[in-house]
């Protein structure tokens, strides 16, 4: 499948740093106001679930194998991931606010041990991440990456690309996405990874058609 066969999403706010900055300032500000975390996207029982296939269905170690939440905007994946027993948990996002509000959230959690950083997985100035990650975790990041409003095709595979380099041999990425069908992620993602399961999501019904308001894939690295 060549990028000439996809069509790509329309640009969108969305797929900016600026619109990012923003929310997670607001919502920085209402933490420390009155201890709201933030909204919780594709909401708290996807959440939970995928969190809940990681720790029952995945034979990781949690003394041992590494995770890294990418995009992990408010850091409640880290935290829930934190409270099954993970030890080894990295945390990064583009957006200066939204990992100065995980910290805020994993302190008043009393989770210090959790490794946060300001990273873009698109820029290589950005540095080296470790590659010795057994599962990335990835909700929305993806989805935000395919709306930006310059070249999201490079951009889709540039993320591809990092995020295969950064794992062990046969590791995993479990990724959520509500723009994105299994089948078109399968194809983004064919010369890399292999759909290992599909996660069962909530479907809707409209003028006689039946689809899932959200993918959920777990993914191994070839």
């Amino acid at each position: 499948m060549t990028d000439q066969n996809i069509e790509e999403l329309g640009p969108s706010d969305l797929g900016t740093l600026d619109y990012w900055e923003r929310v997670y300032s607001e919502e920085l500000d209402n933490f420390k106001d009155h201890g709201d975390v933030g909204e919780i996207w594709f909401g708290r029982s996807n959440s939970l679930k995928v969190v809940r296939w990681i720790t029952t269905q995945l034979n990781l170690d949690k003394e041992t194998d590494k995770i890294i939440d990418i995009g992990c905007g408010n850091g409640i994946t880290l935290v829930e991931l934190a409270n099954k027993g993970f030890t080894k948990l990295v945390g990064v996002d583009y957006s200066y606010k939204a990992i100065d509000l995980a910290r805020e959230v994993l302190r008043e959690k009393n989770l210090l041990n959790v490794d946060l950083k300001v990273y873009d997985v698109l820029d290589a100035e950005s540095g080296e991440l470790p590659t010795d990650f057994k599962l990335a975790h990835d909700k929305g990041t993806y989805d935000a990456i395919s709306l930006h409003p310059e070249d999201p095709t490079t951009k889709r595979n540039k993320y591809i690309e990092s995020v295969h380099k950064i794992l062990v041999p046969d590791g995993y990425l479990v990724l959520t996405s509500c723009n994105w069908t299994k089948e078109e992620l399968e194809k983004h993602f064919q010369n890399y990874f292999n759909i290992l399961h599909v996660l069962p999501c909530d479907t809707f019904q409209f003028g006689g058609q039946t689809g899932n308001t959200v993918t959920q894939l777990v993914l191994q690295k070839k």
